[in-house]
């Protein structure tokens, strides 16, 4: 099975998201990194830390259902976008690297969906 993120637009042409329910976490461990504290030790992850004891406009992906739950607002993602765009920025490599290069490659194409959902004010849908 499959993960699929996309705009609630309607537009089955309208760009999409998708990865494994393996490579979604793999990818959320990514960001957590990047946030600086591990998924792993997290309520809802395996550990017990509380999500109110980290920092990050990214907790609403992060903490999110694997393909329930509530979808996320245009306003949320609007508060995600500046840190997902910053933690690419920081990211950039010499391609020598294809796990990294991926991980870069998901973050660009949920950018790319969180602005369409900002541009039609729809929310981000996890199916």
């Amino acid at each position: 099975m499959r993960l699929v993120i996309f705009p609630g637009d309607g537009d089955v042409t309208s760009p999409d998201i998708s990865w494994s329910y393996r490579g979604f976490n793999m990818f959320r461990e990514w960001l957590a990194q990047a946030e600086g504290f591990t998924l792993a030790e997290m309520y809802g992850f395996g550990g017990d830390r509380p999500w109110s004891s980290v920092s990050t406009t990214l907790a609403p992906l992060l903490d999110h259902p694997d393909d329930d739950g509530p979808d996320l607002t245009p306003s949320q993602c609007a508060a995600m976008l500046p840190r997902l765009e910053a933690i690419i920025d920081q990211q950039q490599h010499d391609g020598s690297d294809p796990v990294l290069q991926r991980r870069i490659d998901d973050a660009r194409q949920l950018v790319a969906v969180m602005r369409l959902c900002l541009d039609k004010d729809v929310e981000l849908i996890f199916g």
